[in-house]
């Protein structure tokens, strides 16, 4: 039997509205009526679940959702840089910086490498699907990392996958695998 794992990024906060690395806040005011409408397009789920944070667990309330909250799908920990602009790091961390970008398990920041993301991702991707239908509210970062998982690319391919507020990806698992299906929400 074929399980179908949707996974959402949450919807818009002061922090993605303005580029810069997020601190734990709520979607913007202006919010809901994207919310409404997408939750009239959602398929039938079994279950659903969310990361721990706010925005997370707001944007599954505005689609009417009563998600159980996971540690795995929480945002990439981003130590001291959390809730600062890049272009600030990047004038006064260049080295970090560039390290942060092209090296898979730097972490100038203090927080999680992009290689720890990668295998927190993973691991819980690999522990099969939560349900046979099931929607996840998550992060920009944790999306990128479950689709670089299940195409197998090397670890710096993340940095070439583009995910924003709502963005979607649906995944489907076989029993043995997952596989990523094109469209995710847009697609219905």
């Amino acid at each position: 039997m074929t399980a179908r794992l949707i996974l959402l990024c949450h919807a818009a906060t002061p922090a993605t509205r303005a580029a810069r690395f997020p601190a734990d806040e709520l979607v913007e005011a202006g919010a809901a009526a994207s919310l409404h409408a997408l939750a009239a397009r959602l398929p039938q789920l079994d279950a659903a679940v969310c990361g721990r944070e706010r925005r997370c667990g707001e944007t599954a309330a505005g689609l009417g959702l009563d998600a159980r909250p996971v540690a795995a799908l929480d945002d990439w920990m981003l130590g001291g840089w959390r809730g600062r602009d890049p272009g600030e790091i990047v004038a006064g961390e260049p080295e970090g910086f560039a390290a942060w970008r092209s090296d898979p398990d730097a972490a100038p920041h203090g927080g999680e490498s992009l290689a720890m993301l990668l295998d927190r991702v993973r691991a819980w991707l690999d522990a099969g699907p939560p349900q046979r239908r099931c929607l996840a509210v998550t992060h920009p970062a944790v999306m990128r990392a479950a689709i670089v998982h299940v195409l197998g690319a090397p670890a710096l391919s993340f940095w070439r996958v583009d995910a924003g507020p709502l963005a979607s990806a649906d995944l489907r698992h076989d029993g043995r695998r997952w596989v990523l299906r094109p469209g995710g929400l847009d697609g219905l």
